[in-house]
């Protein structure tokens, strides 16, 4: 026979429905502040309450993005920086997460580098610029690396954390039953550390953004920061702001799937 899954109880679905309503109003209320906002400011530049020429506006920055996209050049900036950004996001993942792994397994070795990570987390990147330009030239390399030394610190401290946070009650029972500390470190650490590393790539992305645009300034040629820093200098500010919109709605749309990925992992028993 089929088994059937157990229907919830009627305060259950009732607790359902009611976020799932609170669901929709947020995001009725995100939308439509958005619109407010967008709304407004079109509104103070065209009675002049604000120069456009300054300020730019919506429907300019709509046309300059029209503009951008009509000369094929559009979706080549976006590409080149979007590339740059998520290869020096996966690298400073996974870099800081296996050094802070091996942080965690050796004290000792923590004990030696954690006064110099403390000292790289604390310098201005912008002060290595440039040294990297003479080390990877200015091409993507440089603007990659620059993206992986602004992240990987924060990769490191935020997982290192998270790993020695680990129940120290659990990790002496797990010793008391005779477990190895790679079981240890599979069974009990890595698991329990899983919130905090979902935790980590929402700031992980920020950081990545911080840094490949960071290299842009510096050494780009290509991409969305090179656009910023042109637009600067020839005074084409429409040029700045739609650039500086479209980096908005990529890092929200590299934010919501981090969101998306806390879904499938970090399981709610709520829903």
């Amino acid at each position: 026979m089929k088994h059937q899954r157990k229907p919830c109880s009627l305060e259950h679905a009732r607790f359902l429905r009611a976020r799932k309503k609170n669901l929709a109003i947020v995001w009725a209320l995100r939308i439509g502040l958005l619109v407010l906002l967008l709304g407004i400011w079109e509104l103070v530049t065209a009675v002049g309450w604000s120069d456009p020429f300054l300020t730019s506006s919506p429907s300019r920055i709509a046309k300059t993005i029209a503009g951008l996209y009509s000369d094929g050049s559009l979706f080549y900036h976006i590409g080149v920086t979007l590339a740059e950004t998520l290869i020096g996001f996966a690298i400073a993942v996974a870099a800081g997460c296996l050094i802070a792994l091996a942080l965690w397994w050796s004290e000792t070795l923590r004990k030696v580098l954690e006064p110099y990570i403390v000292v790289l987390n604390a310098l201005p990147k912008i002060a290595l610029g440039p040294l990297i330009i003479i080390w990877f030239g200015t091409g993507s390399k440089a603007i990659v690396f620059m993206t992986v030394l602004v992240g990987i610190i924060v990769a490191i401290l935020h997982m290192l954390n998270a790993f020695i946070a680990t129940d120290k009650n659990k990790i002496l029972l797990l010793r008391s039953m005779g477990a190895s500390k790679l079981q240890i470190l599979l069974k009990l650490v890595i698991p329990s550390s899983l919130a905090s590393f979902i935790s980590m790539l929402k700031i992980a992305v920020g950081m990545a953004w911080i840094g490949s645009i960071m290299g842009e300034y510096i050494v780009s040629r290509a991409g969305l920061g090179y656009l910023i820093v042109y637009g600067g200098q020839v005074f084409k500010l429409d040029l700045v702001m739609s650039a500086t919109c479209i980096l908005c709605v990529l890092a929200a749309g590299m934010y919501f799937l981090v969101v998306l990925l806390e879904k499938v992992l970090v399981k709610n028993p709520d829903s």
